[in-house]
């Protein structure tokens, strides 16, 4: 691999590689410097004036996953320094950084992982067909003859890979199909998880970054969507440069790739993943360098903004009016002849997958309450509640639950109207909406829980207890109804406005841009840090389609389309104290209701008297916990001998489930124990003769830490780059060579 780069990237090449980077990038940061005084002045604005979108009713968890472990096991990764396939022990960690082991023993033993992958960017492919097409893409050309060998060749039929267009590529594969989709699964959540890499409570840096990135690709003729902003701010500036100094590379590099098609397709992953890597270390040099500029300039710009902030507001008023006059009547006619017939069209493509997801996010928390109510009477009432909790307060990061939530979304289309408005793709709109219903979900478990937590502390009996968690999720669910409208709503206005807002600047281009540098002059230059031309003239092109927008949404509402509520409709004070329960600490269910129980030990010492080893005894426990994230639950829940096998997700009313508790209330003798439908653990208990055993399953890469083995391991960080393998030093502890680990996590060396 070395020769190969080392060859094509000789010193003259990677000094105009350096010189391009810092082209685009002197370029897009010129941008995104006038665009931090504009979202720093529309921040403090909105913190002053606020706004009237209705107050969410659910409450939300203000750290969801804090040191936990979403998924682990083994699967088998292709080498490309050996070209062998190598089983791997593998974990995902509550950062969604795919971590890889040289084996378990590695793991437990702590030693450093053999790569961390952020897997923004990425495709997950599950045929090896569908990558080579894209290899083939990437580079025309190479296309390999019939009959030759491929790239790359799969030990199983059930691959994973990840593809990227710039960044080297990783080879998995398994050995069933059950263990394939698993690991699809948990591999899609990491790609959604990292691909939302720009912290939403970032307030001036997220908004002034993603609109520098607008304004900058819009400068280049670059309209509509754009399916590479994934990632933090460094991927996403590499992905930029990626994109201008990719095609210039490969004219020039791809008549002198030597050897066979396959051989050339190789030699041009590992240049195209050598020159990513080169990109963004000068990225992120650059951008943290203005940054930190920017964030030194900040008080000094809000002293300014608080001072005058009344007159920074009249003059961009008198700025938007008169250019509101200049193009209003062009805008106008271009809204009423190219984008209002479409409007309700791309409305209902929209509405119809993302409401049957989020009503498949209420199903699935319907049903695994209602299963924990049934297992409460079932299994002991209270002494198991903290258990079922416990796996309850993570349904929303359960990667295999959630999927039949995210596939709702998979068949959006935009047929026809997609070319028209130069949308690239449909997967921002899928992984927006997908990102909602996690929220909405783990907004709904954790009300649950704060509600419930509450009740317990009366002291209810079984019987009382049951009732309570019945009349709590009803209350739950009406909150989530609610929420999950206003959230689908405000949904649907910013994806049509991401549609048609490029579509309308494109087609205004020509007759209004050239005459925006006149409108300069109207500006103070006290405040021409906090307004900015370009951006008044994009708010008065989106007045101009917005009514047309809000319009079709509350149409929508009136006539009840997909469960959306009018917008009149306001759940005031519904439940006054229910924000002051959130402001408590955490509850740990395992702590107060999971009845003990110590790992054995050491661990079980006094934190009184021994502080460190309560501290390693945590770590320890929460690293027990990873497993009962993704615990398998393929089995089902037998209801009692003798009974009609009625499923609780059948119960789909609030009458129905009162009667199938209370049925259950009234038996004289509890069931005999078995497997919990919410993911708890199985209370060993005979089972009748005659009933065959279930065969045990083909190894799942599902595997659990062994009880008595839980690591003292704080799971590395995804690094902010994709990072390559390293290959061990032969003969005692394999040598892992890192480079300095920062806040962005661990970074093996390239």
């Amino acid at each position: 691999m070395g020769d190969v780069v080392s060859t094509h990237l000789d010193d003259a090449r990677r000094q105009h590689i350096s010189e391009k980077t810092r082209k685009v990038l002197t370029e897009f940061l010129h941008f995104y410097k006038d665009q931090y005084g504009v979202a720093l002045f529309n921040s403090m604005r909105h913190e002053i004036e606020g706004t009237g979108t209705p107050q969410a009713q659910l409450l939300w968890r203000k750290v969801p996953l804090d040191e936990r472990i979403i998924f682990s096991g083994n699967l088998f990764q292709y080498q490309e320094d050996s070209k062998k396939w190598r089983n791997r022990f593998s974990l995902v960690p509550h950062n969604y950084g795919l971590v890889l082991y040289e084996n378990k023993v590695a793991y437990e033993r702590q030693v450093p992982p053999r790569s961390v992958i952020n897997s923004a960017g990425y495709k997950i492919l599950t045929s090896v067909d569908q990558y080579l097409e894209l290899v083939g893409n990437s580079l025309p050309g190479t296309t390999p003859k019939s009959g030759s060998a491929p790239i790359l060749k799969c030990p199983t039929q059930f691959p994973l890979i990840l593809w990227h267009p710039y960044a080297r590529h990783y080879y998995f594969c398994m050995m069933t199909e059950a263990e394939q989709d698993k690991w699809q699964a948990v591999l899609q959540d990491c790609v959604r998880h990292c691909n939302n890499g720009i912290p939403e409570n970032s307030k001036v840096e997220g908004p002034a970054f993603t609109d520098a990135i607008r304004m900058y690709r819009q400068s280049k003729e670059l309209y509509g969507t754009w399916e590479m902003l994934c990632g933090n701010e460094v991927q996403i500036l590499s992905n930029l440069v990626m994109e201008e100094l990719g095609p210039e590379l490969k004219a020039e590099l791809a008549p002198r790739l030597k050897g066979k098609p396959q051989e050339r397709q190789r030699q041009w992953i590992q240049i195209s993943d050598a020159v990513y890597r080169l990109v963004y270390e000068q990225a992120k040099a650059q951008f943290e360098e203005v940054l930190s500029k920017l964030q030194l300039a900040r008080p000094a710009m809000e002293a300014v903004i608080r001072t005058d902030m009344d007159q920074i507001i009249t003059s961009k008023e008198h700025l938007a009016s008169k250019i509101r006059a200049f193009i209003l009547p062009k805008a106008e006619v271009c809204v009423r002849n190219h984008v209002q017939p479409y409007i309700s069209s791309i409305l209902e493509a929209l509405m119809v997958p993302t409401s049957q997801g989020f009503t498949e996010v209420r199903d699935v928390f319907f049903k695994e309450v209602t299963d924990m109510n049934l297992n409460v009477i079932n299994e002991g009432g209270i002494d198991k509640l903290g258990e079922y909790m416990e796996k309850l307060s993570q349904l929303a990061y359960h990667p295999l639950k959630m999927q039949s939530c995210y596939e709702k979304m998979e068949p959006l289309r935009l047929d026809g109207l997609q070319q028209r408005f130069d949308v690239s793709s449909t997967s921002v709109f899928k992984q927006r909406a997908q990102i909602h219903m996690r929220e909405q979900m783990d907004n709904a478990v954790y009300t649950f829980e704060t509600l419930l937590h509450q009740e317990l502390g009366k002291g209810p009996t079984k019987e009382e207890l049951c009732k309570s968690i019945q009349r709590i999720l009803e209350r739950v669910l009406k909150k989530y109804d609610y929420d999950s409208s206003s959230v689908r709503k405000r949904f649907f206005r910013e994806a049509l406005l991401q549609i048609t807002i490029p579509f309308l600047l494109k087609k205004l281009a020509p007759t209004c841009k050239s005459e925006l540098p006149r409108f300069q002059e109207l500006i103070f230059e006290d405040f021409a840090r906090f307004i900015l031309v370009e951006n008044t003239y994009e708010e008065v092109v989106l007045q101009t389609v917005m009514k047309d927008i809000l319009q079709a949404v509350k149409e929508a509402a009136v006539q009840r389309k997909h469960n959306l509520y009018r917008d009149s409709v306001v759940l005031h004070n519904s439940d006054p104290n229910l924000h002051l329960l959130a402001e408590g600490s955490p509850i740990d269910w395992g702590e107060e209701y999971g009845g003990g129980g110590g790992g054995g030990g050491d661990s079980g010492s006094p934190s009184a008297r021994v502080p460190e080893a309560a501290t390693i005894s945590e770590k320890r426990r929460r690293a027990k916990q990873v497993v009962s994230v993704v615990q398998d639950d393929d089995a089902g829940l037998p209801l009692e001998a003798g009974s009609e096998p009625v499923s609780p997700a059948s119960v789909d009313s609030v009458t129905g489930l009162r009667g199938l508790l209370a049925q259950n209330l009234r038996a004289e003798s509890p069931p005999p124990a078995a497997p919990l439908l919410n993911g708890a653990p199985v209370q060993e208990s005979p089972q009748p003769a005659a009933r065959p055993q279930a065969p045990s399953p083909p190894a799942s890469p599902l595997r659990q830490l062994p009880p008595g083995k839980a690591v003292d391991l704080e799971p590395p960080k995804p690094s902010d780059q994709e990072t390559g393998e390293q290959v061990s030093s032969p003969g005692g502890r394999p040598h892992i060579h890192t480079t300095t680990e920062d806040s962005a996590g661990v970074q093996t060396e390239f």
